[in-house]
């Protein structure tokens, strides 16, 4: 479920990082409104976006089988 839940928000942080930057700003200051972003904070927001998308990624794809490489190492 957790997973899940990161890799939707890293698809909208990926797809829409200035709305998703502009409404964290005004949850987390009390005049977020004033608040103006340096105009390299939409390339990490879409970057850290990206990373959170494939981790989550790659963890489901994990749980759920794969390619069926690293089962039966045991054996």
């Amino acid at each position: 479920m957790l997973r899940a839940l990161l890799a939707a928000f890293g698809l909208v942080e990926l797809l829409f990082p200035d709305k998703l930057v502009a409404a964290m700003t005004r949850l987390a200051y009390e005049d977020g409104g004033e608040m103006t972003a340096k105009p390299w904070v939409t390339t990490a927001a879409r970057v850290e976006g990206a990373t959170l998308l494939l981790v989550a990624l790659v963890g489901l794809r994990g749980r759920c089988g794969g390619d069926g490489e690293g089962e039966d190492e045991d054996e």
